[in-house]
C-alpha cells in the first residue's frame, strides 16, 4: 500500500511539509486506543538473534533511526512502534534555532536520495529534555552540535552544555561535527580541534558515577589519511565508537533535476561510500571500537552488507522515507534468516 498509494501521494508535496504532516498524523492516531498496539503487532520483530550488546548497552535489534528525523524528541515513542531498536534524536543545540531559509529539503526521486540544508533547526536541548523526561525504556541516543552563531573557538562550550542537559535522559551521545550545513562546522573534524573537543567531553564523562557512551559522527568525504587521524583520535581519547557516515557533498552520478542544490546528500548514492568507510575503520583499527553504519540503507541487502563490513549496528533515515513503515521489519526478518546461515 505504501508504494502504490501513500508514497505517490505524499511525494506530490513539499518534503518538509510532508514530514511535519506525517508527524502530526502519527501523533494524532496514537491517541486512539489500540493504534500503538496494532502498529507494534504489524511492524515489530523480536528474535534472540537480533539482540545486540554494544558499548555496554543492550539493543533489542540492530536497526536504529538516524538523527535528523526526530530532531526534537517529539515522536520517539511512536516511531519505536515501527520496529526500531533505538532512536537517535537531534541534532540538538543549546539554543533553539530556525535553521537555514526554506526551501531546504529536496527529493531526488530518480536517485532515491535526499538533499538537505536544514542547518540544525531545532527547538533547543532544554525543550527536548522536557519530552525525554516522559521516556519509559526506549533506548535513546542524543546527537549534539553547536549553534550557528557560536564561533568554532567557543564550540566546546555548546557541546558541553548539551551534554550536561541531556546526560540523565539519553543512553549514549553522538558528537556531530560532520554536518555540511552549519558554516565551518566540518573544520572541527581536523585533528587538533577534534581532539580538544572529545577530550573535554571524555573528561566530564569520566567524572560521572555511570558514564554514558560517547560516539563521533563523521563525514563520508574524509580522505584515507583523515580517516586514519579519526582512528588515532578515537583510540587515544578512548571514546566509545564512531557513526559512519553523515551526508555527503559529492554529486557524482546523480540524475535528478535537483542534483545541484546545496546541502548534504543522503540515500542510495551514499550506499557504497559509507560501507567503504565502515570497512576501512574496522580493518585499519583492528576492530578497536564499534561502528554504527548509516548511509543508503534501503533494502535488507544494504543492511547485511553494512554488517558484513563490520558495523555493529545500523541506522535508517532516507531509506525509511523511500521504503515506508515496513522497512525495518523487512530488514530485521532478513537478518534473522542471514544469522541462521
Amino acid at each position: 500500500m505504501y508504494h502504490q498509494l501513500i508514497k505517490p501521494f505524499l511525494f506530490r508535496f513539499d518534503p518538509e511539509n510532508v514530514h511535519h504532516f506525517t508527524f502530526s498524523v502519527i501523533k494524532y492516531l496514537s491517541y486512539f486506543p489500540g493504534f500503538s498496539l496494532l502498529t507494534r503487532a504489524l511492524y515489530n520483530v523480536k528474535h534472540p538473534s537480533l539482540e545486540r550488546e554494544v558499548f555496554g548497552l543492550k539493543f533489542p535489534n540492530p536497526v536504529g533511526l538516524a538523527a535528523g528525523f526526530d530532531k526534537n524528541a517529539s515522536l520517539y515513542k511512536e516511531l519505536t512502534n515501527f520496529g526500531f531498536g533505538f532512536i537517535e534524536i537531534g541534532t540538538l543545540t543549546p539554543k533553539g534555532q530556525s535553521g537555514n531559509p526554506k526551501k531546504r529539503l529536496f527529493r531526488l526521486v530518480s536517485d532515491e536520495a535526499i538533499i538537505n540544508r536544514m542547518g540544525f533547526n531545532n527547538d533547543g536541548v532544554d525543550i527536548a529534555v522536557t519530552r525525554l523526561k516522559k521516556n519509559n525504556g526506549i533506548l535513546i541516543g542524543g546527537n549534539i552540535g553547536k549553534n550557528k552563531i557560536t564561533p568554532n573557538e567557543n564550540a566546546v562550550d555548546d557541546y558541553v552544555y548539551c551534554y550536561n542537559a541531556l546526560f540523565d535522559y539519553v543512553d549514549y551521545f553522538v558528537v556531530n561535527v560532520s554536518s555540511p550545513n552549519t558554516p565551518n562546522l566540518r573544520a572541527l573534524q581536523d585533528k587538533e580541534p577534534l581532539t580538544h573537543l572529545l577530550s573535554k567531553l571524555k573528561e566530564l564523562n569520566d567524572k560521572k558515577s555511570k558514564p554514558k557512551p560517547i560516539l563521533l559522527k563523521i563525514a563520508p568525504d574524509l580522505s584515507n589519511d583523515q580517516l586514519m587521524d579519526i582512528i588515532e583520535i578515537v583510540c587515544s581519547v578512548k571514546i566509545d565508537g564512531v557513526i559512519a557516515t553523515n551526508t555527503t557533498l559529492s554529486r557524482e552520478g546523480l540524475m535528478s533535476d535537483s542534483k545541484n542544490e546545496k546541502g548534504g546528500l543522503s540515500g542510495k548514492p551514499l550506499t557504497e561510500r559509507s560501507t567503504d568507510v565502515i570497512r576501512f575503520l574496522v580493518q585499519k583499527s583492528n576492530n578497536a571500537f564499534p561502528v554504527i553504519g548509516v548511509g543508503g540503507i534501503h533494502k535488507p541487502e544494504d543492511a547485511i552488507e553494512k554488517l558484513k563490513a563490520g558495523a555493529s549496528l545500523i541506522q535508517l533515515y532516507t531509506g525509511f522515507v523511500y521504503e515506508g513503515p515496513a522497512a525495518v521489519k523487512r530488514i530485521n526478518k532478513a537478518l534473522i534468516t542471514e544469522f541462521k546461515k
